[in-house]
C-alpha cells in the first residue's frame, strides 16, 4: 500500500490524474476542454457548495448533472445511506430495498415494472434491445443533439460532450450499428414522416429525451411530443422516452409532467436516472407489464447486471425520491426562476444578444440566438459558442461552478438558498461583460 502525497493544488491533482487516466478525466466534459483553464477537483460539498483541493468554496450549479435535488449531503439521505453501509455494501442477491424503490417509482409516474440498473447508458441501450424484442424490427429513430449515452448505436450527432469536443460521432462504433439508426432533426415533423413513410414497417422505436438537454436545452415546440406518441402507435412502433435527466427534477413528475401528463397520453418505455438514485449510480428503464416482462427471466430480451439494484444505491434513491416534497420542488423552482432572471437581466444590461431556455426548474443560456432561439442541433452549434469560455471562467473565479460546456443545462437545488444565489447574481455582471468582451478568436 503506497502514501501519497496529499494534492495541494488542482493542477497537481490533474497533472497526477493525466498519468493513470485518459485525459486525466473519467468522463470528457470534466476535462475543461470547451472553456479552457485547470479542471476543478473536488473533496467535499455541503448544501448548494462544492469545496476543490485549495479549499475553495464555488456555488454548484451542475449538482453532479441533476441528482443532488435535496443539495449535497442532506440529513435524510446520509443517514439511509450510513445505515444500507451498515448493513453490507452488496449482496449480490434481491433485497426489498429494490421494491421499495420501484413502487415509489410507480407511484409518481404510470409504470407497472421499474428494472433497475447502473447507468443511464445502460438503461437507454437495455430500452433498445427491449424495443426490438418486443417489436420483431431492427431500425431506431433518434433526433440529432439528443444524447442517450454512449452506446454504439446512439453516438449518432448525440451532441452533449460529443458537440463539445466537435466530434460527429465517435471511433469504434462499427457501420452496422451506425446503420440502425436513424437520425432526424429535432422538432421536425416533416423528417419523422418521412423516415416513417419511407421505413416504417423496419422501425421498432423512436427515443428521445423528453425534453432535449444536452444541446443546451431545447424546448419541444407546442405539440411536438404529442406528435412522436401519435406517429408511433401509428406505425407500431414504441416511444421510448429518455427521462434520465429530467426525470422527477424538471418537475415533480419529470418532464412528463410538462406533456405527457396535461396531454393524457405515456410512453411505452421510461428510462431514469439521477435524482432515482441521489448521487450513487442508479438508472432505470419501467413502462408496462405488457412490454417490461419481455425482460429475462420472463421473457427472451436478456439484461443483467451483477451491481444492479445495489442496496446502498437504493437507500439514497429512496431518501432522495420520497424527501422530494411539495416544499422542495417550490423550493428549487424559486431558486431557479432566481437564476434565471438575473442571469437575462445582466445579459439585458450588457446588450448581450441570447436566448433561454427551459424545461421545468431547468434552464441553459445560447447566445446570439435572440432572433429564433434554439430549436434543434444546427441551432444549437450556430451559436456564439465563442461567449461561454470568459463567461464560465469570470464565473468559476467569483466562486460559481457552471457546467463547463455551453451545452449543457443549468440545475439548482433546494439548499440553493439567498445567499448562494446572492453570490451567483453578484457573479454574473463580470462574467457577462467577460462574454461581450469575447471575440470568435478568443
Amino acid at each position: 500500500m503506497s502514501t501519497r502525497t496529499p494534492r495541494t493544488t488542482n493542477a497537481a491533482a490533474f497533472a497526477a490524474a493525466q498519468t493513470v487516466i485518459p485525459g486525466g478525466v473519467d468522463s470528457p466534459v470534466r476535462a475543461f476542454g470547451s472553456v479552457g483553464g485547470t479542471p476543478r477537483f473536488m473533496e467535499r460539498a455541503q448544501g448548494p457548495y462544492l469545496y476543490d483541493v485549495e479549499g475553495r468554496e464555488y456555488v454548484d450549479l451542475v449538482c453532479s448533472w441533476g441528482p443532488m435535488l435535496l443539495g449535497h449531503g442532506h440529513p435524510a439521505v446520509v443517514e439511509a445511506v450510513h445505515a444500507a453501509v451498515d448493513r453490507g455494501l452488496s449482496f449480490g442477491t434481491s433485497t426489498e430495498s429494490e421494491t421499495a424503490l420501484a413502487e415509489l417509482i410507480a407511484s409518481k409516474v404510470p409504470v407497472e415494472r421499474v428494472r433497475f440498473v447502473s447507468t443511464g447508458t445502460e438503461a437507454t441501450m437495455t430500452a433498445l434491445r427491449l424495443a426490438r424484442g418486443v417489436t420483431g424490427r431492427n431500425l431506431i429513430v433518434k433526433f440529432a443533439g439528443c444524447y442517450h449515452g454512449h452506446s454504439d448505436g446512439l453516438l449518432a450527432a448525440a451532441g452533449s460532450g460529443v458537440a463539445t469536443a466537435a466530434l460527429p460521432g465517435s471511433a469504434g462504433v462499427t457501420e452496422a450499428a451506425a446503420s440502425e439508426t436513424l437520425v432526424v432533426t429535432y422538432n421536425s415533423r416533416e423528417e419523422l414522416e418521412k423516415a416513417f413513410a419511407e421505413r416504417g414497417s423496419e422501425i421498432a422505436a423512436v427515443i428521445t429525451e423528453a425534453v432535449p438537454c444536452n444541446m443546451g436545452v431545447v424546448e419541444p415546440q407546442d405539440g411536438f411530443n404529442a406528435f412522436l406518441r401519435e406517429i408511433t402507435q401509428r406505425h407500431g412502433a414504441l416511444l421510448i422516452w429518455d427521462e434520465v435527466l429530467t426525470g422527477f427534477r424538471a418537475t415533480s413528475r419529470g418532464a412528463w409532467g410538462l406533456s405527457g401528463e396535461p396531454e393524457g397520453w405515456t410512453p411505452d418505455i421510461w428510462c431514469f436516472g439521477k435524482v432515482i438514485g441521489g448521487g450513487m449510480p442508479v438508472a432505470a428503464l419501467a413502462g408496462s407489464a405488457a412490454i417490461m416482462d419481455h425482460l429475462a427471466p420472463l421473457g427472451p430480451v436478456y439484461q443483467a447486471g451483477t451491481l444492479s439494484g445495489n442496496p446502498v444505491a437504493m437507500a439514497a434513491g429512496y431518501a432522495t425520491l420520497s424527501s422530494a416534497d411539495d416544499a422542495v420542488y417550490a423550493a428549487v423552482q424559486r431558486a431557479s426562476d432566481a437564476v434565471r432572471e438575473g442571469l437575462v437581466a445582466a445579459l439585458d444590461a450588457e446588450g448581450v444578444d441570447h436566448s433561454i431556455q427551459r424545461a421545468g426548474t431547468l434552464f441553459s443560456v445560447a447566445f446570439g440566438t435572440s432572433k429564433g432561439g434554439v430549436k434543434d442541433y444546427a441551432d444549437a452549434q450556430g451559436q456564439e459558442v465563442f461567449r461561454y469560455a470568459p463567461f464560465f471562467q469570470s464565473m468559476l473565479e467569483s466562486g460559481v461552478y457552471l457546467p463547463p460546456s455551453v451545452f449543457e443545462a443549468w440545475f439548482v437545488s433546494a439548499a440553493h438558498d439567498d445567499a448562494a444565489i446572492g453570490t451567483v447574481l453578484e457573479a454574473l455582471p463580470g462574467a457577462v461583460r467577460a462574454a461581450a468582451a469575447a471575440t470568435p478568436q478568443g
